[in-house]
């Protein structure tokens, strides 16, 4: 612990606000919130903690804090900076999941659709649904049963729908508003819960079709009954008020918290959502913050009610949302947050291992790297490879890993400009200088760690740029293959020295995935510019003749030596200007 911390340390307020955590780079790497600040933010200071807390004490440098008047300023204000400055630490629901609705469109005739996007156009939405299935699933069984247009404009006669009953037919006969009105009202019906009444009055339809000898008509009736309860009815009943809810519970251990949300629709349990995160809070203020954000960030819509466990803060939670938050205390309810609850325990031991794993192949391998070298852990790894075939189309590569894991948005591709024939060094020098210059630039993060796919002369090349034209001091190594073409020797120091690794351990499988994915990404990019300039021919190079011009003549001609012996005349009737026809056989004609 630095002093200027143990200075901030000793100020704290007792008051409620959130605290921002900073790296070395100014960079904000988490962000919390608390009733009492001075008491949570010293607790990351101070005692014992599990390795993930250490690993986020290790790279704090310094912090900030906001003082809010109340704590459920401080749980918006902590949700606004988690969205605003996506901490890395923070890692619970980053992801921007939208649930599929039904909506009956507000047009002359209307339509029935499934979206994800809910807008003020006055159409009706219904849902959310659990997922896209569910909603085309409800929507093809709507379709079967009320005749609505299908198509998105209006064609000049009618189609299938209208041949197998299920559309009336709007471009070619008149349909009334009346009809429409009648229609989107029966639907409406169907999916506010009444569908139990429009399969009581199908029902009756078949028995009278049945009595009136039209038993193609009773069938088409009962497949509609059986549809109905194949997709409506495929839940048995867990509340009989029928009020639409959300029940959540929580477990936590090791630092690590699941969350599971129950989706009560209509009485019945229509789905699940589950949620597996590391903490650093207390877990009671990280569940408030999670539900806080499952709703106001996340847009999952919000029920009539949400259920939620004992020792939870329900009027702050209420306050926030506007919605009533209540704990149950007996029957049914209680049953089923006790199951929420007893589901989420069970989740998070069944990923614990998955979790621990993967701990083991990224973060544990990146420090145990960082060890071996003897320099800060390696959270930024860049990476560089370079392609090419006896000099032809030469390539170089970037590709970016961040606590063990590849992170393909920051990979980079790069065509070398100003080196000829087949020279690694230089081409190595090249790409360094304009990576590091541009990251300079516009002030982009530097690497923990660069990777040089190469040995002694390729490391020589780019710390000879890096530290001489660049001023810059990153920790470099070098990787060399065997015979095999497999991962051999890291190369580390100056002079570079084998850095000796076992070769079964998590380090040197990391070492080794950062090795292939970069070659892998430096060859399928050579490829891609080789495959391109198969397909060039002496045409390309001749004013006028383009891309259509050049497919034209190759298709009539078959060669290049056929065109040099058409005549001017032959060209021209494949509609190309004479000037162009004169101007491709003389280019053509004077190359040997």
């Amino acid at each position: 612990m630095n002093d200027k911390i143990k200075e901030k340390l000793a100020v704290l307020p007792d008051q409620p606000g959130c605290y921002l955590m900073k790296d070395k780079n100014n960079t904000i790497i988490y962000v919390g919130k608390s009733k009492v600040l001075k008491n949570r933010v010293r607790s990351y200071f101070t005692g014992a903690h599990d390795q993930k807390t250490q690993r986020l004490v290790q790279e704090i440098v310094q912090f900030e804090y906001i003082v809010t008047s109340s704590e459920i300023e401080a749980l918006i204000l902590e949700m606004n900076l988690i969205k605003k400055y996506d901490p890395k630490y923070n890692v619970l629901l980053k992801d921007d999941k939208t649930y599929p609705y039904l909506k009956i469109t507000a047009e002359e005739h209307p339509r029935l659709i499934v979206t994800r996007k809910v807008k003020k156009d006055k159409g009706k939405y219904f849902g959310p649904y659990p997922n896209v299935i569910a909603a085309r699933e409800t929507k093809k069984l709507l379709d079967r049963l009320f005749p609505l247009r299908k198509c998105n404009k209006l064609p000049d006669r009618v189609c299938l729908y209208y041949h197998m009953n299920q559309c009336l037919g709007p471009c070619v006969y008149p349909v009334s508003q009346e009809t429409n009105k009648e229609i989107v009202q029966s639907i409406t019906s169907f999916l506010n819960g009444g569908h139990k009444e429009i399969k009581k009055d199908i029902k009756q339809k078949m028995y009278q079709a049945s009595e009136g000898l039209d038993f193609e008509r009773a069938k088409e009736l009962r497949d509609q009954i059986q549809h109905i309860e194949s997709v409506m009815e495929q839940q048995k009943m867990t509340l009989n008020d029928e009020v639409d809810r959300d029940i959540f519970g929580y477990a936590f251990d090791k630092g690590w918290m699941c969350v599971q949300v129950f989706f009560i629709r209509q009485g019945k349990l229509i789905e699940r959502d589950v949620s597996v995160f590391p903490f650093f809070d207390e877990p009671q203020e990280t569940f408030h913050s999670y539900i806080g954000r499952f709703y106001l960030h996340q847009n999952h819509p919000r029920p009539r009610q949400i259920l939620v466990p004992v020792a939870t803060d329900n009027k702050l939670i209420q306050e926030l949302l506007e919605v009533d938050v209540h704990i149950p205390h007996r029957g049914r309810k209680k049953e089923l947050v006790k199951l929420a609850t007893k589901n989420a325990k069970i989740a998070l031991e069944e990923k614990f291992s998955l979790i621990e794993r993967d701990e083991e192949r990224t973060i544990k391998a990146v420090e145990g790297l960082g060890e071996k070298l003897n320099i800060e852990t390696p959270h930024r790894i860049e990476a560089f490879d370079n392609s090419n075939i006896q000099g032809t189309d030469p390539v170089s590569a970037m590709v970016v890993f961040i606590d063990g894991r590849p992170n393909k948005k920051e990979y980079r591709k790069y065509k070398i400009r100003d080196v000829s024939g087949p020279d690694d060094y230089e081409t190595m020098r090249e790409v360094v200088r304009r990576r590091y210059s541009k990251v300079l630039k516009d002030n982009l993060p530097l690497p923990d760690l660069i990777v040089i796919d190469g040995a002694k002369g390729q490391m020589s090349a780019a710390k000879d740029i890096l530290e001489n034209e660049l001023g810059l001091d990153i920790p470099l190594c070098g990787l060399a293959k065997d015979d095999k073409h497999r991962t051999s020797e890291l190369l580390y120091g100056e002079p570079p020295q084998i850095v000796s690794l076992d070769r079964q351990s998590q380090t040197f499988y990391l070492i080794q995935r950062i090795q292939d994915e970069v070659h892998r990404f430096a060859i399928s990019f050579h490829r891609q510019l080789r495959g391109k300039s198969a397909f060039k021919s002496e045409l390309d190079t001749i004013p006028g003749v383009g891309e259509k011009r050049r497919r034209i003549l190759l298709r009539h001609f078959k060669s290049i030596s056929e065109i040099k012996n058409a005549s001017v005349e032959d060209i021209k009737k494949l509609g190309i200007p004479t000037p162009t026809a004169e101007t491709i056989l003389a280019q053509l004609n004077s190359n040997p």
